[in-house]
């Protein structure tokens, strides 16, 4: 029977090995591979625009004027992430409401008003349930596409352009199901907006 002094040297191997080879080989490569094959999505998916980035296609922002188009509802808490100086070191947290509390059914409520009175010419219209919804994770950067419809007129008058302009906008912020046939298709809304206000 091997005593620890024998065992010892093997397994202390064992680590350096296991840690070069997992922490050190591994992620090397992994790395390598996604900045040459796909450094857009490796480095966050970026939306810059002549050397500005306005943000992330995987983020969602926060927008509530008749200018642009409105997202999820965006329930988050950002105020435990800045430093002493009251610098923001983070994007943001998502909450953690349940969809059965009292909070929650007021968020939700309160959005529909807004909904609506942002939306005047959509009145007899049923509003979209991921308007007045979070996501799960309070971040998603995409609504439906018949909650992107719901938004053409109020856009259209608001920007001075057709509602068939809009639409083609939408048309071209649209991701689609994924091979044709997984998922649904999907609005991003930083893309519409950005198109709107000329930047993409």
């Amino acid at each position: 029977m091997k005593t620890l002094k024998q065992l010892l040297p093997r397994a202390l191997a064992c680590v350096v090995l296991f840690t070069i080879l997992c922490g050190v080989v591994y992620t090397g490569i992994v790395t390598v591979v996604a900045q040459v094959f796909f450094p857009h999505q490796a480095n966050g998916s970026l939306i810059e625009v002549d050397g500005k980035v306005y943000g992330s296609e995987l983020m969602g922002q926060y927008y509530n004027d008749e200018n642009h188009m409105w997202g999820r509802i965006m329930q988050l808490d950002v105020s435990t992430f800045v430093d002493e100086n009251g610098k923001r070191l983070m994007y943001a947290q998502p909450s953690n409401l349940s969809p059965n509390s009292e909070e929650y059914k007021a968020l939700v409520q309160e959005r529909v008003d807004l909904i609506k009175a942002a939306n005047p010419d959509m009145e007899e219209s049923t509003i979209p349930v991921d308007l007045v919804t979070c996501s799960g994770s309070g971040l998603d950067p995409h609504i439906s596409v018949a909650a992107a419809l719901y938004q053409v007129p109020r856009l259209a008058k608001a920007n001075n352009i057709s509602e068939e302009e809009v639409k083609q906008i939408i048309e071209e912020s649209t991701q689609h199901k994924f091979l044709g046939i997984f998922g649904e298709d999907v609005v991003n809304v930083l893309e519409v907006n950005l198109r709107l206000d000329g930047i993409l």
